[in-house]
């Protein structure tokens, strides 16, 4: 008999490039372990991974290595008791466009891994490749992550559109980042909100906002994360602060994960 599954799934995604998205997601895996959980955090941005240099880290093997004959043992790099990082590599073009066979052989391998773990977040690509649009799918809940900026507004639409029409997605939070104020971050979720509900008849949720704070740079210049680097910051409190709701949303879901696979097979 399976055992029941523990493990909520969560894919970390942008529409757009620069919005800061791997710190956000680099920096919630460190407020969940700080809460006391245990989780896996996956470089899914294949071929372009920046995980490990946020981290300051050379790791020796990544998931190409994976799909050939290493051991699982040797690409995991344990960051903390109870946190685990699963590097990718940068500039491998065969890692970009891994077919639907290729990645769920990928992600068969890493099944027994994820189970150990409360939560799995996946730090995934920008935009709209096939590639992105299909790891994006698998997880039960997704993550996008905005900025007040009008383009990236449009971008994230394009994303959440094509996510539901192709994948038939339908669970996505938001996350403003860099936003000047509080006003700032809920007119932009409000104005893509709108349209979402609109053109698409699919309610988003704003997750949380992360202030705009000259630490988040100050802690990538020295490869150290934010909640590490400046963890009374502003924007170090505002990640807190969602890591906690996504715990709260874990345990209120938790009859429905436990009746879910990790990472879905695709429609």
């Amino acid at each position: 008999m399976t055992a029941l599954n523990t493990t909520l799934s969560l894919a970390v995604v942008s529409g757009k490039g620069g919005v800061g998205k791997t710190n956000i997601a680099l920096n919630l895996g460190f407020a969940l372990h700080e809460l006391g959980h245990s989780l896996v955090l996956l470089d899914g941005d294949l071929g372009l991974a920046n995980l490990d240099v946020l981290l300051g880290i050379s790791p020796e093997k990544n998931l190409q290595d994976l799909l050939g004959e290493a051991p699982l043992e040797s690409v995991v790099v344990p960051l903390a008791q109870d946190f685990a990082f699963l590097p990718s590599a940068s500039g491998v073009a065969e890692l970009v466009d891994l077919d639907d066979d290729v990645q769920s052989i990928l992600l068969d391998k890493l099944d027994a891994l994820f189970r150990q773990y409360h939560f799995l977040l996946l730090d995934l690509g920008a935009g709209i490749s096939p590639t992105v649009l299909s790891f994006a799918a698998r997880p039960q809940e997704r993550i996008i992550v905005i900025t007040p900026e009008p383009t990236s507004l449009t971008d994230s639409y394009a994303l959440i559109k094509v996510l539901s029409a192709q994948h038939q997605t339908k669970n996505f939070q938001l996350i403003v980042n860099m936003s000047e104020s509080s006003r700032e971050a809920r007119t932009a979720f409000d104005r893509l909100a709108q349209a979402c509900e609109r053109f698409l008849s699919l309610p988003i949720r704003l997750l949380g906002v992360v202030h705009k704070d000259p630490m988040v740079m100050e802690s990538v210049r020295h490869q150290v994360p934010l909640l590490k680097f400046a963890p009374s910051c502003r924007a170090a409190q505002d990640i807190r602060e969602i890591a906690a709701k996504i715990v709260e949303r874990r345990e209120r879901l938790k009859d429905l994960i436990a009746r879910s696979p990790i990472l879905k097979p695709l429609c």
